[in-house]
């Protein structure tokens, strides 16, 4: 394997540029989690990957309650697959509550009210109820709980990497939140060792080339653990090593060439940028600042060609139509704006308008 072929690889693993799955569930599991807090560009991660999927396909799958979004990681919304969110909490979860410890002190945030919030909760939400975020804020309020300066946003997140509450189907355009064990039948257990040898071959299989420091910021593990995991997984990956860096990743990788070029428009959260430590692979250091700007750690949407980040993209959406700004690092040669246009196509019918591309 070479550099250069790293980013082509990742493509197909990551099921961009070959697709074997046909529900949200399948991709979501294969991938192991999948970044959301970007909702509208999460459900298009999972759309690129399953064609000819719609945006409401994807709606339905987590009305259908096939995948759950919550916090198993690195304090950030993911997409989890329904049958693994409670063992991936368990393993992953601790550590980032540990962390939190000094901001949750600085707020006043002691173990003793957030078991109250989570009494306070269970008793709203009990029943199958789905309740906005702003009404439960207010039913915590009205308990004696603050919410105020990010209180209430801390106590919810710490109730959903408890594994207490998850969030369910939007009520529009707002959130809601439910009971995990009223929303998601218990799925399978695993001890801790199994959840780490279970993650890891997952991470790899699904995102690699990846090394253990891509790993370790994906997981939010320590190194001890992160290289336990790779030590059990092993069996089942393949090792190279490129420019003194080791890599693992799935032993099967079929020779498939795509047609150069191959063009497809990310979300700005997709995996394929943020399942990384070390993004240089399909994207230029030059290039960074364009894609992430300020330290406010948003990304925006990329256009990808033969597995290189060339530029970034935004839409706006209209009543019957989806129009589509590019914003390519350098001009775009014809035959590469035309492989843009294809995939701008994709994503236009993704969410059933028709499409301009400027």
């Amino acid at each position: 394997m070479k550099a250069v072929d790293i980013g082509g690889h990742r493509l197909h693993h990551q099921q961009v540029a070959r697709q074997q799955f046909k529900q949200p569930g399948q991709v979501v599991s294969w991938l192991g989690a999948v970044q959301a807090q970007d909702f509208a560009g999460a459900k298009w991660s999972l759309g690129l990957r399953l064609p000819g999927t719609t945006e409401a396909e994807i709606d339905q799958a987590i009305a259908d309650r096939s995948l759950v979004r919550t916090w198993p990681m690195r304090g950030t919304l993911h997409f989890v697959a329904a049958a693994d969110v409670r063992w991936m909490l368990q393993l992953l979860t601790p550590r980032i509550v540990a962390g939190s410890a000094s901001r949750l002190r600085s707020l006043e945030i002691n173990e003793a009210l957030v078991s109250r919030s989570f009494k306070v909760m269970t008793k709203a939400l009990q029943g199958g109820k789905q309740v906005m975020r702003k009404d439960l804020m207010a039913i915590l309020d009205r308990a004696g709980i603050s919410t105020a300066n990010q209180r209430g946003y801390y106590l919810l997140w710490r109730a959903a990497q408890a594994g207490l509450i998850c969030q369910g189907p939007m009520n529009g355009k707002q959130q809601t939140f439910t009971l995990l064990d009223e929303w998601v039948p218990p799925g399978r257990t695993l001890a801790r060792d199994q959840a780490l040898a279970e993650i890891t071959r997952r991470y790899f299989t699904s995102h690699g080339p990846a090394t253990l420091q891509d790993f370790l910021w994906w997981t939010g593990l320590t190194a001890v653990d992160a290289r336990a995991g790779i030590e059990m997984a092993k069996p089942h990956l393949l090792q190279e090593t490129v420019a003194d860096k080791t890599y693992w990743m799935s032993p099967t990788l079929p020779a498939i060439r795509a047609q150069s070029p191959t063009a497809y428009l990310l979300p700005g959260f997709d995996e394929y940028m943020l399942g990384y430590r070390d993004r240089s692979a399909a994207l230029e250091v030059r290039h960074a600042p364009l894609v992430a700007p300020g330290a406010n750690g948003m990304f925006k949407p990329i256009i990808v060609i033969d597995g290189q980040v060339v530029g970034t993209w935004q839409r706006t959406l209209k009543r019957d139509a989806v129009l589509i700004a590019l914003n390519p690092f350098v001009p775009l040669t014809k035959t590469k704006h035309q492989a843009v246009a294809i995939a701008a196509e994709s994503y236009g019918k993704f969410l059933g308008l028709s499409v301009a591309v400027a």
